[in-house]
């Protein structure tokens, strides 16, 4: 019971209570694997049993006839006399991100392994980051729009529900307490969707508002950088690291300079909610020359201040307005569903969907065309 109740908990912390729907039409579809064709029957003289040397070729050309009816890849797990299958889900882009971890760029802490920079300067935030390529559709120099969707990790289904709902160049944020958060992770970026690392920070009202275990404080000892460790062991591949609350810890110049400088000595970006007026992690950031974005529009506000619909159409403005944009809500049902659709008409009213990697240089290097 003590297990359970402190599960939910920490997923509350994550994903704030609301109509799960937020008012939006809905509607539930069972959705089922295409079946591959049955193979042609084979001529009467062939009906022999077949030798123990026959199967594997059988059975490779009946994976063969599944992959191409239901566009997947299958492999045979344990050589060619096993009889598990992994299915392969290729990414709707087509765009492949590397396996993680990647050695060069990964190194054993006191709590796991950590990000680090590559005796050759390879960086996490470049190997892991997803790249940037846009339609030939576009017009060189299209607007670009980043959207980032949190709180996830934290239960399988939904998580699941997120990376298979949400184009591929959408950023998933993972918080660092699911019991399986670095499968889903990698699970995230064999679909094409580059991932970040949600660290906990500390509140206003803490510790009465306590995100949950080993929280980024301005009163630890040693300036939160052990717990820092912690969270950054948690998963790998991830390409930066966003805040999960934060309003003291942010505002705290100190607190910030020693996080964002470990952050950016691992070779990882940083990203700041903009949820904090009083954040001053812009600041820290330019300060130090750490890799650095802001949130432009916090959907999760659309409940309280405005709806979702008003707050994507803010975000696209901004976009086309300052050349790019970036928006965050957390994996609601409603909010992963409506923000799909959004995401998947980017293109046909002359936007860029990126990775929020891709706005770290908004106003500076290109991107490759050539997509579609």
């Amino acid at each position: 019971m003590a297990g359970g109740a402190a599960a939910l908990a920490l997923a509350l912390l994550y994903l704030a209570p609301r109509d799960p729907f937020g008012g939006e039409p809905h509607a539930v579809a069972r959705i089922e694997a295409a079946k591959a064709p049955e193979p042609p029957a084979a001529p009467a003289a062939a009906q022999a049993p077949q030798s123990a040397s026959q199967e594997p070729k059988a059975d490779a050309t009946a994976a063969q006839m599944f992959e191409e009816a239901a566009g997947v890849k299958v492999t045979r797990r344990g050589g060619e006399g096993g009889t598990a299958r992994i299915i392969h889900v290729e990414p709707a882009s087509g765009v492949r991100l590397p396996a993680a971890p990647d050695r060069r760029v990964t190194e054993k802490g006191p709590h796991g392994q950590l990000p680090k920079i590559g005796p050759d300067g390879a960086r996490p935030m470049d190997v892991y980051a997803r790249p940037f390529v846009t339609s030939t559709a576009l017009a060189p120099g299209a607007p670009r729009l980043a959207l980032i969707i949190g709180g996830l990790g934290l239960n399988a289904g939904s998580t699941m529900q997120a990376v298979d709902q949400l184009p591929d160049e959408v950023t998933l944020a993972f918080a660092p307490y699911g019991a399986d958060v670095d499968r889903l992770a990698q699970q995230a970026r064999a679909r094409g969707h580059e991932t970040l690392l949600q660290a906990p920070m500390e509140p206003f009202d803490y510790p009465h508002n306590n995100p949950g275990p080993h929280t980024l404080t301005t009163a630890a000892p040693d300036g939160g950088s052990d717990d820092l460790r912690w969270l950054m062991s948690r998963f790998t591949g991830y390409a930066g690291v966003m805040n999960h609350l934060g309003g003291r810890f942010s505002a705290d110049e100190s607190a910030m300079s020693g996080a964002l400088g470990e952050i950016a000595q691992r070779g990882l970006f940083y990203v700041d909610d903009g949820a904090s007026p009083q954040s001053r992690a812009g600041d820290v950031a330019r300060a130090i020359g750490a890799p650095f974005a802001q949130v432009d529009v916090n959907l999760d506000e659309g409940g309280r201040t405005e709806p979702l619909e008003a707050a994507l159409a803010r975000l696209e403005t901004l976009a086309r307005g300052k050349g790019a944009a970036i928006g965050f809500a957390n994996a609601t049902p409603a909010a992963v569903a409506r923000i799909a659709r959004f995401a998947r008409d980017l293109e046909r009213r002359g936007i860029a969907l990126a990775p929020v990697s891709a706005t770290l240089a908004t106003r500076g290097a290109g991107a490759a065309q050539g997509r579609k």
